[in-house]
């Protein structure tokens, strides 16, 4: 597969901005190119806007090579880079799993893209051959959240493989959970599937969501493409130092996923003691789906209790659903008792 016949035809011949920090690698004893002030360091400096420390680090972590990650503003900004680069507004189109993450349709409608839902099955899983149905020939990406937000539940990996095999576009795949689940990454395939991508996130089990960092892992010529459309500085140099920092502590990573798990498995047990709940789904996330008798009703209750859960009673095969993200045991367990109370 040929990436640069995927692009849109002003992305493919456009002359990225060159930035100082381009120009070289390393570091210079005299910085006079870039109109910094030269005082107030560190922070008077423009940061690496390839940020190569902190991708040989995560590259050291998560087995990809550095030139296979781009780093985003959060997952949120590889997802509107890629709209950017692969999709004419008004004449291409994507297709994603429905229920799922909401900022892709998000991203779809700001670039103007027609956004197609393929609905998930009773059990929440998706079909390869019913995404492919739905393609045509101006369809440049395939949405598939594994584990997916809000089901909780991981994607059928063989059935992904079929689209990568089959799919003439971009299929990305968002493991922003996946250090939750009993499911390997679908990394390992990268270097077998040139029109994969995926994404993955420091804000979930790595517990740095405010410093909005994202990753996509990708083939080296979709890298190059986000690189050459990115804002030049696109990642400020407190993230790099604390992302360096937070992968110094993978150790620590590593404790707080195993105690997540166990707590939520004790909130899916204290939950099935509920009344009020309805069914539990199956997850391999850091959160649980519920149904309940009223959702609205549950929700407003918890609000006033000032308990803040998600209310995803209105998204597609949702219906009088709950979305709980797993907290501390004390946390977990004023929610439980407030349940009881309702």
């Amino acid at each position: 597969m040929k990436i640069n016949n995927l692009l849109r035809k002003n992305i493919a011949s456009l002359q990225p901005y060159s930035c100082a920090r381009d120009e070289f690698k390393g570091e210079a004893s005299v910085y006079l190119d870039a109109n910094e002030n030269p005082y107030n360091a560190p922070f008077n400096r423009y940061p690496d806007p390839l940020q190569w420390e902190v991708k040989i680090a995560i590259s050291a972590i998560k087995n990809v090579a550095a030139e296979n990650i781009f780093l985003g503003n959060g997952s949120d900004e590889p997802i509107d880079l890629l709209y950017r680069a692969f999709c004419e507004p008004r004449i291409d189109n994507v297709i994603a799993i429905e229920p799922t993450y909401g900022m892709y349709k998000v991203c779809a409608n700001i670039n103007d893209v027609d956004y197609r839902k393929v609905l998930l099955d009773d059990n929440f899983e998706f079909s390869a051959e019913k995404m492919l149905q739905a393609t045509d020939e101006h369809t440049k990406l395939l949405w598939i959240c594994s584990p997916n937000n809000p089901t909780g539940n991981s994607m059928n990996h063989n059935e992904i493989l079929k689209l990568l095999k089959a799919f003439q576009g971009i299929v990305v795949v968002d493991e922003a959970y996946i250090d939750f689940s009993k499911h390997d990454s679908l990394s390992k395939h990268l270097q077998d599937y040139p029109n994969l991508v995926i994404l993955q996130t420091f804000s979930k089990a790595w517990g740095s969501a405010a410093i909005r960092l994202g990753m996509a892992f990708a083939s080296t010529e979709i890298v190059q493409v986000l690189n050459k459309i990115k804002y030049p500085y696109n990642i400020n140099i407190l993230t790099q130092k604390q992302a360096l920092k937070a992968l110094q502590e993978k150790e620590q990573v590593e404790n707080w996923v195993k105690t997540l798990m166990a707590e939520r498995t004790l909130l899916i047990e204290n939950l099935q003691k509920v009344d009020l709940v309805k069914h539990i789904y199956p997850t391999d996330a850091n959160f649980v789906l519920i149904k309940v008798e009223d959702a609205n009703a549950v929700y407003k209750y918890l609000v006033e209790k000032s308990i803040i859960v998600r209310n995803r009673n209105t998204v597609s095969l949702c219906l009088g659903c709950i979305r709980i993200t797993v907290g501390t045991r004390e946390e977990n367990a004023i929610l439980i008792e407030n349940l009881k109370s309702f």
